[in-house]
């Protein structure tokens, strides 16, 4: 069974989002991209201090069987990028919603509005 958390968003790219409490938004890829890709065995990660545009490529996960492309869920400007994955990037298979990829600050965050639910993603990808 897919996880889909309800407290999160998502977009059609197959990207989660979830405001933290220091205003900046952590971003991964969802339990159904981990599942397509298989084991993830490299993560290229935007730079800090880049910016977002969104559904604009921003870095890149591969995998034993393919690569794809991280696309900005929304436009922003990069805060944080998560150091552990670089050295253990399974870990998004084990645990896509803990393993955040990205931080980054949204210039405006009415745009979440562009955003899936977890209904309508779970509609997107059955």
């Amino acid at each position: 069974m897919m996880k889909i958390p309800l407290l999160l968003h998502y977009t059609a790219e197959h990207l989660w989002v979830q405001e933290s409490d220091d205003g900046n938004w952590l971003a991964g890829i969802t339990d159904y991209a981990q599942d397509l890709l298989g084991d993830i065995v490299y993560l290229e990660m935007p730079k800090i201090g880049n910016t977002l545009i969104a559904q604009q490529s921003c870095g890149l996960v591969e995998s034993v069987k393919t690569g794809s492309e991280l696309y900005a869920p929304m436009n922003g400007v990069v805060t944080e990028v998560n150091e552990a994955l670089t050295n253990m990037p399974e870990a998004i298979n084990d645990n896509p919603y803990q393993s955040w990829i990205f931080k980054f600050k949204p210039v405006d965050i009415h745009d979440t509005e562009h955003l899936l639910t977890a209904e309508a993603y779970a509609k997107l990808v059955e």
